[in-house]
């Protein structure tokens, strides 16, 4: 059995329990119990969590673990002398260490991550970076295996992380299968982006809105403005006014940043061919879908593809 042990602090973010979940189905996905997870804290006992509900945890051990992941605070605070010494004694006796969200100021204080690709929550990420400069922060990552060390980027990324172990623990199909009874899409690969085109946009209206599903449920259609004022139900000029309004871009940026953001999620987590890709998400052809790759994310889909290899 896989001894694994979750250590919290006071304050910490409920939402980093989700990946526990993962276990527990992985658990529920094979013939007999793979996982063994013990909640723990500094003092043990109830902790309290930054919404105000109490958790009841063991105290630290020194019990061999196979697996060790850290949570942390809504602000990445800095943790006691006792917490510093108990990650460090961990590293050297776990397979693997891990942090979820803000979990990676944990690791960083304990100086685990020097030296080494780690990822937070997009919006922590400058910080981890300022105040501890020897990491190598990458902000826009799902999640980052670097040797035995794993960090996550914040709220549901936790979940990719959990699968990401379990694949590598207990083989893909179990890792599909628990994410099947989540109900969540197969683990997105550690690569992908943080953000969402759709999300970054943040149209108030419902009919540029509508607009933009459309855009993003026909991206191998020709997406003109005049369809896109179609599917709002305006007139080409007055879609044209209202979308640049509400979403600060063109529609035709919209469209690419949509467009792109498809090829890359295809790109990251399928074989198929660039040329397929091209074609299936709107693409005219791998070179207009190539400079679309290299002013969004400075690198051609091929760099996307073996980037999204290693982290997985």
């Amino acid at each position: 059995m896989h001894r694994m042990g979750f250590v919290v602090s006071p304050g910490f973010q409920l939402m980093s329990f989700a990946a526990l979940s993962a276990f527990e189905f992985a658990n529920l996905s094979v013939p007999s119990a793979f996982y063994d997870v013990r909640v723990m804290s500094q003092s043990g006992g109830a902790v309290k969590s930054s919404l105000g509900l109490m958790l009841e945890t063991g105290t630290f051990d020194d019990a061999p673990y196979d697996t060790m992941i850290f949570g942390g605070d809504l602000a990445g605070s800095e943790v006691s002398a006792a917490m510093v010494d108990f990650v460090r004694r961990s590293a050297t006796k776990a397979r693997r260490v891990a942090s979820i969200c803000t979990g990676a100021f944990v690791l960083a204080q304990a100086g685990l991550l020097d030296g080494r690709q780690a990822t937070t929550h997009w919006a922590s990420s400058r910080d981890l970076a300022a105040r501890y400069p020897r990491i190598k922060v990458d902000p826009d990552r799902i999640f980052i295996v670097d040797g035995p060390i794993w960090t996550s980027a914040g709220a549901s990324a936790g979940i990719d992380l959990a699968l990401g172990m379990i694949e590598k623990d207990l083989g893909p199909e179990v890792a599909r299968l628990t994410a099947r009874k989540l109900v969540v899409y197969h683990r997105r690969a550690g690569g992908q982006s943080q953000h969402s085109a759709l999300l970054d946009m943040d149209a108030k209206s419902d009919r540029v809105q509508s607009a933009l599903n459309y855009a993003r449920s026909n991206l191998q259609s020709r997406l003109s403005v005049e369809d896109l004022a179609d599917a709002a139900r305006l007139s080409p000029r007055q879609f044209s006014r209202a979308f640049r309004a509400e979403t600060g871009q063109s529609p035709a940026k919209a469209v690419e940043n949509l467009r792109v953001e498809a090829a890359r999620l295809l790109m990251e987590q399928t074989g198929h061919p660039v040329e397929a890709i091209a074609e299936q998400t709107g693409f005219a052809d791998r070179e207009r879908m190539r400079r679309a790759f290299l002013r969004n994310y400075g690198q051609p889909p091929q760099a996307i593809r073996r980037n999204a290899r290693v982290a997985g």
